[in-house]
């Protein structure tokens, strides 16, 4: 196939969002840089239409984001511009420091700062001359579940509300050290849902490894604000996560048993246990034990993890207090009870129990939790068995798998019809230990004619 046609080709693919097609043509020779819609790159494109994936590629592949367009624009400002941190950072490029002038990382951070400090909405009003209020709905921007933006719409036009987390990416690609109290300001300032803003300022925060950057962080854990501090404690919980508290671990540990002792809000005070529960402490099950009976379910939430630690050996009141938690009243205790309870051979009856019970939970998310929680669990009776059967009906391809993976581990003799239900081979569990555990099952048990 000559050039020109993997050029149109590669224009197409890039309009149907399919990535692996992308890739593909460019191992082929297909030029990234070709012209698709509009006499524009199809970089452009896949800024246009949000598709992140598609534009990681081409920009791997050699799509040049600093190529200047016919209204003086670039593929990484129209990234900027789309108010998507997905796309933002799949067009963002190596080096950005050192490959763009000064005056073009100068007029990059102010289209940022100026979308974020007018806010979305407010933006599309003074570009489109709308009037009337703006359509907001919440969608996924990027790979993982967890990360959701508000997309505005007003006057024919689209944007996403993610430019405090872009502006927050720009600055330190630039190595511009922003304030501390600045960048916690910025994260606390978003709606709760907003994770993008607080996830990619604690990231910077967390990447600044210097001691003054800590003390200034974790001095605003007093902050009068509930949402200061609650970005300090998932802060604390990102540095918990990643081991960079290796330095600080006890430090840090102590400074979250006191704090949580002193906390008032609840919701602060659940992200303190959910930091907390990442680190190793003597004061653990105490602490867990002393918040198992709290009135607010989502304090209750965060103990199954507190009270079992990395150590599978429980001690009596630690398992009497998992095993009432896994009564609870909230679903979403009973299921981290469940979690924490697994590897405890005296609790195993009752938290299989409990999981069955909750597979028949509404929430898709819980029952999701439950198929990954039996899936590994070494109760091998038929009501687990059954219960995973169960599950290959649900819309989430990522709980069918999991169903059929826990079916294969336990060689039910309906796995080959779970393998068919589940689809593990599909790309977008690729690679993925559970459709690797598939594909050996398979070829230990190839079907018979």
């Amino acid at each position: 196939m000559d050039e020109d046609a993997l050029d149109t080709r590669l224009v197409s693919a890039t309009r149907a969002a399919d990535a692996e097609a992308v890739r593909t043509l460019l191992e082929r020779g297909a030029n990234p840089n070709a012209i698709g819609c509009a006499g524009l790159p199809v970089l452009c494109s896949a800024v246009a239409a949000y598709d992140a994936p598609t534009a990681e590629t081409l920009v791997q592949a050699g799509a040049d984001p600093d190529r200047t367009l016919p209204d003086g624009t670039t593929p990484l400002w129209r990234a900027v511009d789309s108010g998507s941190p997905a796309v933002f950072s799949a067009v963002l490029g190596d080096e950005p420091r050192l490959r763009l002038p000064e005056t073009v990382r100068e007029r990059l951070l102010a289209l940022a700062r100026d979308w974020y400090e007018t806010g979305s909405a407010e933006q599309l009003r003074r570009r489109t001359g709308a009037p009337g209020p703006a359509a907001t709905v919440s969608v996924q921007d990027g790979s993982y579940g967890w990360e959701s933006v508000p997309q505005v719409s007003l006057g024919g036009s689209v944007t996403r509300s993610g430019h405090g987390a872009i502006l927050t990416s720009l600055e330190w690609a630039f190595r511009i050290l922003t304030p501390v109290d600045e960048l916690i300001a910025r994260a606390a300032g978003q709606p709760d849902e907003d994770q993008v803003t607080w996830w990619e300022v604690c990231s910077v925060l967390l990447q600044r490894r210097s001691f003054e950057t800590w003390s200034a962080v974790v001095a605003l854990r007093h902050h009068p604000d509930p949402a200061y501090r609650r970005t300090v404690a998932r802060y604390l919980w990102m540095r918990g996560v990643s081991g960079c508290a290796s330095s600080y671990a006890t430090k840090e540990s102590d400074m979250l048993a006191v704090w949580a002792a002193e906390e008032s809000d609840s919701t602060v005070l659940a992200h303190v246990l959910n930091a907390f529960a990442e680190y190793e402490h003597p004061g653990r099950e105490a602490l867990g034990l002393r918040y198992a009976g709290h009135p607010d379910p989502l304090v209750r939430r965060e103990v199954p993890a507190v009270l079992a630690g990395d150590d599978a050996s429980l001690t009596r009141a630690a398992r009497a207090a998992l095993l009432s938690l896994t009564h609870d009243p909230d679903a979403t205790v009973r299921a981290n009870a469940c979690r924490a309870g697994r590897g405890d051979a005296g609790l195993l009856p009752q938290v299989t129990e409990a999981l069955v019970l909750l597979a028949e939970d509404p929430d898709p998310v819980l029952r999701g939790v439950v198929a990954g929680e039996l899936a590994v669990s070494p109760d091998r009776s038929t009501a687990v068995a059954d219960t995973l059967w169960a599950l290959l009906d649900e819309d989430d391809p990522s709980v069918r798998l999991e169903a059929a993976y826990g079916l294969a581990l336990r060689d039910d003799p309906r796995t080959a019809g779970a393998i068919d239900r589940a689809d593990p081979f599909n790309a977008r569990f690729a690679p993925d230990h559970r459709a690797n555990e598939l594909w050996k099952w398979q070829r230990k048990n190839p079907p018979t004619t």
